[in-house]
């Protein structure tokens, strides 16, 4: 029996929704997107036990908050601690604790949950810390030298040289010579176009990490980088090590000897600290090719980020008898009030 022809159906044109246009061209303008945060890479992906080192680093971490924090707290209820001396180790304990505290916690957290991912406004964020205190040490550093200077080579006019009012200009003028230094080398190193796909061979956001997988000429900016060296960095040492000089010379004419020996230990604390502060910022921003060795660099940042703000209370705790009295007071009062 014939059917007839048959009619095919003609398709119908159906007018998407507008909810449905707004999310496409929302996805469509998400996908042009470029980009803006950055992938940690974390240190040494090659080596096995990588989570032993996390796990020991981290360790490192506590006992470095709990020194540098118990040092702080000592020298705050102690009244024989409460020297020009004593009040600047103060807070070169408080920028340890804010450097270290800026870097290892969102290291350990990035390893074990897996996220390497960091904001723009984040990494900016570190970038700006971890320059401003590291520079703020520098100029700490330097100043703590002056204040062992006129102690030795001027006591007597010690007093009114070297007051409460001089210790909070030194403070103020570390703090904020390492911000304003700070706050223009992060953003310069930001504003460069960076590569895709944005994965810094670093365990932090660090500028000379940063530059490495900068898409442009930066030749000018790295004599910056450069000139800022030699004056946060080399012109600081130079300036410790002729006041160092100044300072023996005086020490040896010292005819006690119970002084000259209190002197020499006093001078050696602070030239370790001075060694561990210096030594790993020339060799990362001073050494030619420095960026083209980011292994070698992660290393000496592990040292500076890790163990200098650990050895830092040590070499003034260990070596000195008011620490370690005031110490001896606080575990006693701890003690008897159990």
């Amino acid at each position: 029996m014939d059917k007839g022809p048959t009619v095919e159906a003609v398709p119908t044109y159906t007018k998407p929704c507008p909810s449905t246009l707004a999310l496409q061209t929302a996805l469509r303008s998400g996908n042009e997107t470029k980009p803006t945060d950055f992938i940690l890479l974390g240190f040494f992906p090659e080596f096995k036990y990588i989570s032993a080192m996390v796990s020991i680093i981290l360790l490192i971490y506590m006992a470095t908050f709990t020194g540098n924090t118990l040092l702080i707290l000592l020298i705050w209820l102690y009244s024989h601690l409460h020297t020009p001396m004593y009040f600047l180790l103060s807070q070169l304990s408080l920028m340890d604790l804010t450097l270290t505290s800026s870097i290892i916690p969102k290291m350990a957290a990035n390893f074990f949950s897996g996220w390497r991912s960091i904001s723009f406004l984040a990494c900016g964020t570190q970038i700006f810390f971890s320059l401003t205190v590291a520079i703020a040490e520098c100029i700490l550093i330097t100043l703590m030298c002056f204040d062992r200077y006129v102690a030795i080579c001027d006591p007597l006019r010690y007093p009114a040289i070297i007051n409460l009012r001089v210790c909070l200009q030194m403070i103020a003028m570390s703090w904020v010579g390492g911000a304003l230094t700070s706050l223009g080398h992060t953003a310069f190193t930001l504003h460069f176009n960076i590569c895709s796909p944005r994965e810094i061979p670093h365990f932090f956001c660090e500028v000379m990490a940063v530059l490495r997988i900068v898409c442009e000429d930066i030749s000018a900016y790295e004599k910056a980088v450069v000139i800022t060296s030699i004056l946060v960095l080399l012109l600081p040492l130079s300036l410790i090590l002729s006041s160092y000089v100044l300072i023996f010379l005086a020490v040896l004419r010292v005819n006690s000897p119970e002084g000259r020996n209190k002197a020499l230990a006093t001078c050696s604390s602070h030239l370790c600290v001075v060694g561990l502060y210096f030594g790993p910022g020339l060799c990362i921003y001073m050494r030619p090719g420095s960026a083209k060795t980011p292994k070698l660099n992660q290393g000496l940042f592990l040292f500076g980020t890790v163990l200098t703000p650990l050895l830092n209370p040590l070499a003034y705790s260990l070596r000195n008898k008011e620490v370690l009295s005031a110490l001896k007071k606080l575990m006693g009062r701890c003690q008897s009030s159990r």
